[in-house]
């Protein structure tokens, strides 16, 4: 029995010898068994601040044209010179190019823009207008109220028009001085009449549009008269006789000139409530939000000249920020919905650089009981605790989704209170014309 179980061994060890060989032939090295693998380490999930700078980077490649550039430095260069050639040509033309690719007639199946445009309050008219609408209506509103006051309207268009405000302040400061004369020696001939010609008038005051207007509503006519010692003839300001007998409402006029502030439009918020939906997060932003202004396009040219050189050296992070800031500056609004903790949503309009708390009034105005504390939180639970910031300081442009969370301690002592709470802590105006997400 016992020889019998050595010949099975002996059998099986033979069969896993594997294959033989001859004598003859050069002994084979056996091959080693394979190793087993060790068992792969669990991935750890990114983190907040990786999710986040994942986020932004997707939103940065969604907002850029997919092209295909070289990663040599002279490529580089060639692309760039590329790119501000063809936005030289289109400004010329009084469109970007990036104006030309919206206001290309809709794609089939485009989604509906998140809002229909910017749009703007007149302060004198109430009258809400789109952006590119603002300065004519400003200008309209302006000229019916010469009507009403002419005085007030002169000194609006002055101060509204001329958008160098260096020379406002030196000219409006000119005109100051005149009427001051005027009033403290109303009996001197000499400083009842203004010479049109002279150097400091045609240098500080004529340049300024609405001046004129402005002489003739405070009492001063136009006279040609001749030169002392000469004899030629110029034109002048005259104030007239009448008005010496009102010399406070010149001191009035000379104060009203000096305080007074351009007309400026205000950024209407087309404040919207939404029903909870899982579009949230979408936005189609409308040609408003992206147009650039002349200056915006040169200023835009430049700034791309300088990154052509800043490819070729290297950067530290905080140049590197510095640049990604610079690039939120670019947009001049930005859209941000809120959304509460059962899902309805909050959306208005704001400048870029606005700071984040006008985000924060603006939602406790919407709110029924406007004391509940809270926080709004970014993308990836960051929490918005600085609100002195502005938006695209944030990286909220050219729209963000945040979402508001209660103070917890102050919410546990109103259940706790067993007082019946309303079913949305918005206002019912507001929620009597809630719309749905497209």
């Amino acid at each position: 029995m016992r020889k019998f179980f050595q010949e099975i061994k002996a059998d099986l060890k033979f069969k896993t010898a594997g294959p033989g060989q001859k004598l003859s032939e050069p002994s084979r090295v056996p091959k080693e068994k394979p190793k087993a693998e060790a068992a792969p380490k669990p991935r750890q999930g990114p983190t907040d601040e990786a999710q986040m700078a994942a986020a932004a980077a997707l939103a940065r490649m969604e907002l850029k044209p997919k092209t295909k550039v070289s990663s040599s430095q002279e490529a580089i260069k060639n692309q760039v010179r590329k790119e501000l050639m063809a936005e030289a040509a289109a400004s010329e033309k009084g469109l970007s190019e990036e104006e030309k690719d919206l206001t290309s007639p809709d794609k089939e199946g485009a989604a509906a823009p998140s809002v229909s445009g910017v749009y703007f309050i007149c302060p004198l008219t109430g009258a809400v207008v789109r952006k590119d609408q603002k300065e004519k209506h400003l200008r309209e509103a302006i000229q019916s109220y010469f009507s009403v006051d002419p005085v007030a309207a002169s000194i609006m268009e002055i101060h509204t028009f001329n958008k160098d405000r260096e020379k406002v302040r030196v000219g409006v400061e000119t005109m100051a001085k005149y009427l001051d004369n005027i009033y403290l020696h109303p009996e001197e001939e000499k400083y009842r009449k203004i010479k049109l010609q002279n150097k400091v008038f045609q240098e500080r005051i004529s340049c300024l549009e609405g001046i004129h207007r402005f002489f003739q509503a405070i009492g001063f006519e136009t006279k040609t008269l001749p030169v002392p010692g000469q004899e030629t003839t110029e034109e002048y300001y005259v104030l007239k006789e009448e008005m010496l007998t009102k010399l406070e409402d010149l001191k009035d006029y000379k104060e009203q000139l000096l305080s007074s502030e351009p007309v400026r439009a205000q950024l209407d918020r087309q404040l919207c409530v939404f029903k909870p939906s899982p579009q949230a997060a979408r936005f189609e932003l409308p040609n408003d939000f992206y147009n650039l202004t002349a200056e915006e396009i040169k200023r835009e040219q430049r700034l791309r000249t300088e990154a052509v050189e800043k490819a070729s050296m290297l950067r530290t992070r905080a140049m590197r920020e510095k640049e990604e800031q610079r690039e939120m500056r670019k947009y001049n609004y930005t859209l941000v919905r809120v959304r509460f903790p059962d899902g309805y949503i909050l959306q208005g309009t704001f400048y870029a650089r606005e700071s984040v708390s006008v985000l924060y009034n603006f939602v406790r105005e919407a709110l029924r009981d406007d004391w509940l504390p809270f926080e709004l939180l970014g993308p990836g639970g960051l929490k918005l605790t600085d609100e002195n910031l502005a938006f695209n300081e944030c990286g909220l442009v050219p729209s963000a989704l945040l979402t508001l969370a209660w103070d917890a301690a102050v919410m546990a002592d109103i259940q706790a209170s067993g007082e019946e709470q309303p079913a949305s802590p918005l206002k019912p105006e507001l929620l009597s014309r809630v719309q749905t997400l497209s």
